[in-house]
């Protein structure tokens, strides 16, 4: 079983074609290392973050953007007073990667402190 820790050590690597989409089956084992992450359909990774200010919203934003450039793997992002909706999907494979996991881990590193 990969833990978060894990999958917050891997860097996003380029993927293109459906060869690197995952079936359920690995979905669903990768997802139980993100507490408080779901999935939306098939196609989506989620999690609803929440903030006591809307400057430490926008602080969370700016470093997931930071973290995405470094990655090269851009989540959608949904921001409200005091809460950011994070949703992965990689679209050159037409759903869901490793990358999104990946990336989600580094951001759930991020909010442990």
């Amino acid at each position: 079983m990969t833990t978060q820790q894990q999958l917050a050590l891997e860097r996003c690597r380029p993927l293109r074609g459906s060869e690197h989409l995952l079936d359920l089956v690995q979905r669903s084992g990768l997802l139980t290392a993100l507490p408080g992450w779901q999935l939306v359909g098939e196609t989506v990774l989620q999690k609803e973050f929440t903030f006591a200010s809307y400057a430490a919203t926008l602080l969370f934003v700016n470093t997931v953007a930071g973290l995405a450039e470094r990655e090269n793997h851009h989540p959608d992002l949904g921001v409200g007073y005091g809460r950011v909706t994070v949703s992965y999907s990689t679209h050159d494979v037409g759903g869901l990667s490793r990358n999104d996991f990946v990336c989600a881990a580094k951001i759930e590193a991020l909010t442990q402190f």
